[in-house]
């Protein structure tokens, strides 16, 4: 069965939107479709290749690298029908911050996200989702199926049922855990991550250039930290951490303002196809 045979789709997961909670709570029990899960996906090209199936599913959690992976897959699968699952850019900014500050970063939000002067650690262009839904036109040829981590929150049922109708597949709902994958961190346990960090380096990096001692050094590393993040949660939070929020209210809401038109135009396009 040659390649052009094939009907592929590219979950290209963006981070905090329930990627993780798709790749394996709801994918492998989608019956009819051959899934690839993430953790095979630099062999996803020669699994499609090599094997016979008629309807094949993939799936990868990308954020600013995600064009250079479009670009690496699509140069051999063209015809492959994209997904991608947005956030609320207020809700999924705030979500990447924490994300960050309990993997060891120390900046505030500004530092992270500035919208005034575009110079933190993610910039405007990494919140441009209109601008990635043309990426994905420009790269394949069939139009992405555009859905909504709210819908997912608010109704995980029916935005299966929904996904699964796209995929044009089936599943038995019985099979689908609903329970959330990962659980949140408290507001005091990241702010004391930020306060510990101020002295150590907790930051998630490479310890080493060879693999081995990476992976060696990267155990008691990563015990470490977690132990620190739940140690957290018994110290008491000091008044200054009381005063302060980890993320300002008015710093969200100029988000949301900010990318109020691009995210109506995400609504329309999702709409229309």
């Amino acid at each position: 069965m040659s390649k052009l045979q094939k009907e592929i789709f590219f979950h290209v997961g963006t981070g905090k939107t329930g990627t993780t909670y798709l790749q394996y709570r709801v994918f492998p029990y989608f019956k009819g479709i051959y899934y690839i899960q993430r953790t095979k996906y630099k062999k996803s090209k020669d699994i499609i290749q090599n094997t016979d199936y008629e309807k094949y599913l993939l799936s990868r959690e990308f954020d600013q690298q995600m064009e250079d992976e479009v670009k690496w897959f699509s140069a051999d699968f063209p015809d492959t029908k994209p997904i991608i699952v947005f956030r609320r850019h207020d809700s999924y900014i705030a979500s990447q911050y924490r994300r960050f500050v309990k993997n060891g970063f120390r900046g505030g939000f500004k530092d992270f996200f500035d919208i005034e002067n575009d110079k933190g650690f993610f910039r405007k262009k990494d919140l441009d989702y209109f601008s990635m839904i043309k990426m994905l036109e420009k790269y394949f040829t069939k139009k992405p199926v555009v859905l909504f981590y709210e819908d997912m929150r608010e109704n995980p049922q029916e935005f299966i049922k929904k996904l699964a109708e796209k995929l044009n597949v089936t599943y038995n709902p019985d099979d689908i855990d609903l329970s959330r994958k990962h659980t949140s961190y408290s507001e005091k346990q990241l702010k004391w991550m930020q306060k510990f960090g101020k002295h150590i380096n907790l930051k998630k990096r490479k310890l080493s250039e060879n693999p081995v001692i990476h992976f060696l050094a990267h155990i008691p590393f990563e015990g470490f930290r977690y132990f620190m993040l739940y140690s957290a949660k018994i110290l008491p939070e000091t008044t200054e951490m009381k005063n302060r929020p980890l993320i300002d209210k008015k710093d969200l809401e100029e988000v949301k303002e900010y990318f109020t038109a691009d995210w109506e135009k995400c609504k329309a396009y999702a709409g229309e196809n």
